[in-house]
This record gives C-alpha cells, structure tokens and sequence, in this order.
C-alpha cells in the first residue's frame, strides 16, 4: 500500500516552558477563579505532552477524542499525547494542572512512572473520582508541588520528581480501584505492545506482517495471540484504528476526502471509501454529514 504524509493532521501543542522553574519537560499550571486562555477554545487539537488536572470547580465541558466531559469539582482528569482535544465555553477555573513530557518519563529518576496504570491507561480512562481522604492527600501533595516550583536549586529536580511520583502512584491505585481487571499476562503484554506499535505506526504501516516484524514474531503467532486475548483478529485492531482516526479528521477537519484518504496511506480516496463503509456500514461522506448534525 503506497504511503503519503500526514501533514494534514490535527493541530499539535507542544509545552510551553514553565515561567518559574524555565523547565520545557515539566509545567505546573494554577487556576484561582481566573479564565484560562481563549486561542485553543473550540479549536480540535492534540498535546505532545501528559496533562493531568485536579478541578477544583469548573463550570464548562470538554471533548476527549470526542467523548464529552462535564468537568466536575473535586475530580481529577488526565490526557496522553496524541488525543484529541475540544474546549467548549470559556468559565471561571479553580484547578491545579501538571503537564509533563516524554522526555521527563525517560530521566532516569522517572523511568518507572512509564509502567504506572494511570500512564498506560489500559481502559481508555479520563476521569477519576475522589473521596474525602483522596482530595486531603491530592491537595497536600500539589500544595508541596507549586511551593516547590519556586525553589530553584540542584535539588528543585529530584524533589518534583519525587512528589510528582507519589502523586502518579496514588493516583494509579484510584485507577486500579476505578477501572477493574485482572492481572495481564506475558501474551496480554504483548497485546498491549502490539497496540502501542499500531498507535506509533498506523498512517503508514496498514499490514499485520509489518507488525509481527516488529515485534520479532510471525504474521501467525501475532494472530493467534492477539485473536485469542481480544477477541477479534490482529488485522481488525488495525482497521479500528485507521476509522478512529478517519472519525476524527472527517469530524473536526474540513479536509477532503481525498486529503483524509491520503494523508492515512490510502492511495486512491475511492479505496478509502470502499474501507469506511466496510467497517462502519456508512461512506466517509454520510458519517461526516450525520455526526455533524448530530453535534450542531
């Protein structure tokens, strides 16, 4: 299947430097009844970055890869790179935010939060409630992070590493109590991996075999694996993935077809449309018709 760029992708933000501690791998944010900023409202984009916010109270609604959230008081919400995101209406905030890259996870000292439920995110999660107990310990906790941001030194580092894990590792308990299931296996492992590399590679790789090689595996023991602990064969992960995206652009672009198609390695739009009606039972230009009515 040939390959075009995806230069027509969605908006990407990358973090800005935080003002007080000049670090471009990690932000503290802080809302105090103040308006957050209006360049990105209503505005489909993705975060190169980790985003995770403790709200206080809010009064608004957003879109994560278009699934609404009200935002509610004493919740904690939290976003990985690469989803899409959509403000809806400007409010007052009460809110405390930590933003953090890719490349803080890979300091040595952070090599471990990568493993973490709430980083995995197995369940596709966005929202966690919190109890009584849960807001007393999340709030101590960013109270000794935001006091920390203004302590420059060779220690600011470690020591926001160190509260930023214990706040990761309550929070992925909260997950796990959340969001419920059972222990992965080696073969649920690399289901999980297998995944990962459809999330990395899907604009431009659309066979299984490309996968298996990857992972150092047959095409057949990729299958069998991946239809055994899904359900569904290794191909129709892929497939899934390619609507995911195509829903995406098709909702929150005014591409066209043809740029859509292209842009997810399709070589020819009529290929395209023949794929999305396969799997969906409706063409790209009716999906886009009727989710758009659906959200005037």
């Amino acid at each position: 299947m040939q390959v075009y760029n995806t230069s027509l992708q969605i908006p990407t933000y990358s973090l800005e430097p935080d003002e007080l501690m000049g670090s471009k791998q990690l932000r503290i944010y802080n809302y105090d009844g103040s308006m957050p900023g209006r360049s990105d409202l209503l505005v489909p984009h993705r975060k190169d970055y980790y985003l995770l916010v403790f709200i206080r109270q809010a009064e608004s609604r957003q879109w994560i890869d278009m699934v609404p959230y009200t935002l509610k008081a004493n919740t904690f919400y939290f976003t990985a790179p690469g989803q899409i995101i959509v403000k809806e209406g400007i409010n007052q905030l009460w809110s405390t935010g930590i933003a953090f890259t890719d490349e803080f996870l890979a300091l040595q000292e952070n090599a471990s939060l990568r493993k973490l439920p709430l980083i995995q995110n197995p369940y596709n999660g966005h929202e966690l409630q919190l109890k009584d107990t849960d807001v007393r310990f999340v709030e101590d906790l960013l109270t000794k992070i935001c006091l920390e941001t203004q302590q420059p030194g060779d220690f600011q580092q470690r020591m926001m590493s160190a509260y930023i894990t214990v706040l990761l590792t309550y929070m992925s308990r909260l997950y796990t109590e959340q969001f419920t299931g059972e222990e992965p296996s080696a073969d649920k492992l690399l289901l999980r991996q297998f995944q990962a590399k459809i999330e990395e590679n899907f604009w431009y790789r659309h066979e299984v075999a490309q996968y298996a090689s990857m992972l150092h595996l047959s095409a057949g023991h990729l299958s069998e694996i991946v239809k055994r602990q899904s359900g569904k064969p290794a191909i129709k992960h892929i497939h899934e993935r390619l609507v995911l995206e195509a829903r995406r652009l098709l909702f929150h672009t005014q591409h066209s077809l043809k740029e859509i198609a292209f842009s997810l390695g399709f070589a020819e739009a009529s290929y395209f449309t023949r794929f999305f009606k396969r799997e969906t039972g409706q063409t790209p230009a009716d999906y886009r018709a009727t989710i758009r009515k659906m959200y005037q």
